[in-house]
Parts: C-alpha cells; sequence; structure tokens
C-alpha cells in the first residue's frame, strides 16, 4: 500500500480530470434549463473549456519545470477545487463558464501535465511501467463512467452534485499530496511572456470565430454584431473569415518567436523541432482528429437524443453506454496487438473503425430512433477510439528522448484539447447553420402556410434557428399569435429540418474521420522488440462534455 499510495493519488486525480470531461454533456439540456440559457450557450461553455486546456496546457507544463511538478500539482488541485465549487454554485451561464470554463480550466493545465511527470519521478523500472499501465486504464475507465455518472446524478438529484464531490476529492487528494516524492524545478527557468499572450491570443481568436459562425456567418454575413447602430461587416465580409484570418497570422508569429526562441538558447513554450519527427507529427495530428470526432459526436449526439427525442440525462446516459464498453475493451486489445502489429496498422484500422461506426449511427438517427443500430455504432466508435487510444500516447512518447517527455506530454495535451474544442465549435456551429438554412428554405417552399406567418417566422428563423424540441416550437408559435394548424405545420417542418441537419452535421464527421487516415503515414511502421516496447502513459482527459 505505502509503495504505491502515490500512484493512487494520481490515479484518482486522473479520473477527476477526465469525468469533468465526459459528465456534463449528457446533462446539456438540463443544465441549460437550470441556467436560463440555451444549448448554443452551452456549446460556448463546452468549447472554452476545451479551448482553455489547449491555450495555456504548453505553459502549465513550464510553470511545473519552474516550480516543481508536486507544487504545480497542489496549485492547479486548489485551482481546480475553487473552480468545481464555483460551477456547483453557478446561478448562471456567465458564472458557470467562469468556474467551469476558466477557472477549472487553469487548474487542469497544472494538474495534468504533472500526474505523467510525478509518475515518472516516483517509480522507476517496472514499477514505472505498471504506473503508466494503471493510469492509462483510469483514464479509459472515468471516459466509461462519465456519461453514466453524469445520467445518474443528473436524473436522480442535481449535475451540480458532481462538481461538489469533484472539489471534495480535489481537497483530500491536496491533503495528503505532501507524501509525493519530487525533483526540485528549475528557479531559474524563465518563461516567455510573449508566446504565452501569442499562443492563447492566437487559439482564442481561431475557435471564437469558429464559434460565432453559426449566427455570423462563415463569409457572407447573416446577423453580424451591430456597432454604433451598424451591421459590422467591413467590405460585406462576415466578421469570422477577419477573425480566422487574424488567428493565423498571430499563430505564424508565435511560431516565428518559438523558432527565434530555440535558435538563440532561449525557451520556447513550444520546441518546435520536435514536429519535425514523422512518428510525433502523425501521432499529435491523428490525436486532434481522434478527439474532434468524439468530441463532435459528445455534443450533437445528447442533443439529439434529448432535444429531439426527449430523453433524461440518465436515458442519454445509458444509450452513449456501448462507446464506453467499446472504449475500454479495445484499448486493452490494442495493447495486446501491439506484440503483433504495428502502430501504424493498428492505428488505421483504428481509425477505420472508428469511420465505420460514426457512419453506423449516421444511418441509425432517423426521426424514430434505431436503438441497435444506434448502439452498434456507439460500440464500433468506442473500438475505433479505444484501438488508436492503445498506440498514440506510445507512439508521441517512444518519439523523443527521455528529456523531451514533458514537453511531449503538454503538446499530446494541447493537441487533444484543440481536437475537442474544434469538434464542438465546429460541427455544433455547422448543424446550427444548417438547421437554419434549411428551415427557412422549407418555410418558403411551403403552399400552405399564410404568407404573412411564413413571412415573419423567415425574419427571424435568417438569424440563427434556436435548438429546442418540436413541442416548445409549436408553443412559442402559438404565444406569438399563429393558429393552431399553422403552428403545428412550421413545427412539423422544423423537427423534420433539425433531424436533417444532424444526419449532415454526422456526415461530415464521418467524412473528416476518413479523411484522417492520410495523418497515419508517419507512425511507426514496424513492431517493436519487446525491450523497447514502451506501455501506454497516462493520457490527458478525454473530449469534451465534455
Amino acid at each position: 500500500m505505502g509503495k504505491w499510495f502515490v500512484l493512487i493519488l494520481l490515479s484518482v486525480s486522473q479520473f477527476i480530470m477526465v469525468l469533468d470531461s465526459t459528465v456534463m454533456n449528457v446533462s446539456i439540456s438540463t443544465v441549460a434549463h437550470d441556467l436560463g440559457t440555451d444549448i448554443s450557450g452551452m456549446q460556448a461553455a463546452i468549447t472554452f473549456y476545451a479551448l482553455t486546456m489547449a491555450a495555456f496546457m504548453l505553459t502549465g507544463g513550464k510553470l511545473g519545470d519552474r516550480w516543481g511538478r508536486s507544487l504545480a500539482f497542489r496549485i492547479g488541485s486548489i485551482v481546480y477545487g475553487i473552480g468545481s465549487l464555483t460551477t456547483a454554485l453557478s446561478p448562471n451561464l456567465t458564472v458557470l463558464m467562469f468556474g467551469w470554463s476558466l477557472v477549472e480550466g487553469l487548474g487542469a493545465v497544472l494538474v495534468i501535465p504533472a500526474i505523467a511527470a510525478l509518475a515518472a519521478i516516483n517509480y522507476e523500472g517496472r514499477a514505472r511501467v505498471v504506473a503508466f499501465a494503471v493510469l492509462g486504464a483510469v483514464t479509459g475507465g472515468a471516459a466509461a463512467a462519465g456519461p453514466l455518472i453524469g445520467g445518474l446524478v443528473t436524473t436522480y438529484s442535481s449535475w451540480r452534485y458532481v462538481f461538489v464531490a469533484e472539489a471534495v476529492v480535489m481537497t483530500l487528494v491536496l491533503i495528503v499530496s505532501g507524501r509525493i516524492k519530487d525533483v526540485p524545478g528549475d528557479r531559474k527557468l524563465r518563461i516567455d511572456l510573449l508566446s504565452v499572450v501569442l499562443s492563447a491570443l492566437g487559439l482564442a481568436l481561431l475557435v471564437y470565430g469558429i464559434l460565432q459562425s453559426k449566427s455570423w456567418g462563415w463569409f457572407v454575413p447573416l446577423d453580424p454584431p451591430v456597432i454604433n447602430g451598424q451591421p459590422f461587416a467591413p467590405l460585406g465580409v462576415s466578421p469570422v473569415a477577419y477573425l480566422i484570418l487574424l488567428s493565423i497570422v498571430v499563430l505564424w508569429l508565435f511560431v516565428k518567436r518559438q523558432q527565434h526562441l530555440e535558435r538563440t538558447g532561449g525557451v520556447p513554450l513550444l520546441k518546435v523541432s520536435l514536429l519535425r519527427i514523422p512518428a510525433l507529427r502523425s501521432g499529435l495530428t491523428m490525436f486532434m482528429a481522434q478527439y474532434f470526432a468524439i468530441a463532435a459526436l459528445f455534443f450533437v449526439i445528447p442533443v439529439y437524443l434529448q432535444t429531439i427525442l426527449g430523453f433524461d440525462a440518465l436515458q442519454t446516459g445509458l444509450k452513449i453506454l456501448p462507446l464506453s464498453i467499446g472504449l475500454i475493451i479495445f484499448s486493452m486489445l490494442g495493447s495486446r496487438l501491439s506484440t503483433v502489429r504495428s502502430a501504424q496498422n493498428i492505428g488505421r484500422i483504428g481509425q477505420l473503425t472508428l469511420g465505420l461506426g460514426v457512419l453506423i449511427v449516421f444511418v441509425a438517427v432517423q426521426p424514430e430512433l434505431a436503438d441497435w443500430a444506434f448502439a452498434a455504432g456507439m460500440f464500433v466508435v468506442g473500438a475505433g477510439f479505444g484501438l488508436l487510444a492503445s498506440q498514440l500516447g506510445n507512439v508521441n512518447m517512444s518519439a523523443v528522448d527521455q528529456s523531451d517527455t514533458s514537453e511531449v506530454g503538454g503538446l499530446q495535451g494541447t493537441f487533444q484539447n484543440l481536437g475537442s474544442s474544434f469538434g464542438t465549435a465546429i460541427v455544433g456551429s455547422v448543424f446550427i447553420l444548417l438547421l437554419t438554412s434549411g428551415f427557412t428554405g422549407a418555410l418558403q417552399q411551403s403552399d400552405t402556410l399564410p404568407d404573412d406567418i411564413r413571412d415573419e417566422v423567415v425574419a427571424v428563423a435568417s438569424k440563427g434557428a434556436p435548438i429546442i424540441s418540436q413541442d416548445q416550437a409549436e408553443e412559442i408559435l402559438r404565444d406569438a399569435g399563429a393558429d393552431d394548424e399553422s403552428a403545428a405545420e412550421i413545427a412539423q417542418l422544423y423537427a423534420d429540418t433539425q433531424v436533417e441537419s444532424l444526419r449532415q452535421s454526422l456526415f461530415l464527421v464521418f467524412a473528416l474521420t476518413v479523411l484522417g487516415l492520410m495523418l497515419s503515414a508517419g507512425l511507426p511502421s514496424r513492431i517493436p522488440e519487446p525491450a523497447e516496447r514502451p506501455q501506454a502513459p497516462a493520457s490527458a482527459p478525454p473530449p469534451p462534455r465534455d
């Protein structure tokens, strides 16, 4: 017990980090209702949680190098606990985004890099292999348990208690964390503030632009912001295009800054030279593609199950459960297969399996859910995810020298959370755009609706169709003065368009997942000898709720 006490402590922390990233999605409708917001507001909260971690994960790793990993772990635990308690008590979306998306995210960027580093510091040889294997298993177990825990607590009590429990657990972890062995930090290490600003600003502009595309439009302005009484769309172009262009410039400046620091002997936030390693480059980009797909699914599927079909949080968690089962089984199977198959081979099989699962889910999503097909699709998605998860962490860590493993851990967390934020922002925004255009198009083609009612609904919906249920849509229309027949017809058109838009969004995920096969070219194509075969290291938390 004494030998493994530190591992138990790190495993508990790892479980909380992963749980926090999977527990919210199944409660999305309930949380939105409790806080007086809508699905778009929850999309923003989920996206910015992942963005906070992506933007500051590298900085968190560097702070651990400077302060010492144990101190960074304890400070991160305090920050994370404060964020969890704030989230639990949040009366509205603004406080939720402050507590969860910002404060918890900032705590996580200190805790997550420290977990893997402290495992390496506290264990050697065979014990280190066991430690990393246990942390990897905890990651899969927490990902599997998250939706079910979220569904149970939300249905029979309140989603807020999940965050209360997180705050309590992190407090207990903090109390006993003094037993963790550490090596002294490098107090002389200087963190380049300009690099931190450029990294965070570039990613924030990019993700915010993508997120706003659902209402502002990608290029042609739909409902742009109003400044001084005038729509802000310079030269007739949506602000989204300018935000994305500006983000690219800022990120280019960030890369140039890192290259300069590396050439002149400074301390770069990102060692760009590492990205020239083919195996690492493929591993990281596949990480991003993998979490893009999972985060997109974890956003649109709960919307479909809860808003369109009317399922509660527990029913949603149970519907997602086959994905968790597939993840656990095939991550273990993938580890076994690594003795007879190369990482490239298993990675390609995993990516194809993930794509096949998304395609089956696409077929199963109908106005009336095809239960068995949906369950099979979610299981296959989990299987693909598990196969990839069993390989990519090993590929990334074994692609570099021991001295760079901490750097790679931060890079892995960054790419992982970028994938999560992009998946939620892009696919969620595409879904809303498709819903808006499809619904207004269906209204304009209707020959039975009175002209005045049709024109009024088109004018409102063209600025961004809300994600609500068919019954809610019908009730809103009646309250606005529409007669029962017109309200029922418009609500039915809206419900049909919702399902079709969601299916189109899922097909986009499928297409991008298949294209992700091209990223596997740099993965190792030979089977490592038993002596050199590493065990799976602890991963950063999976998607988003996210």
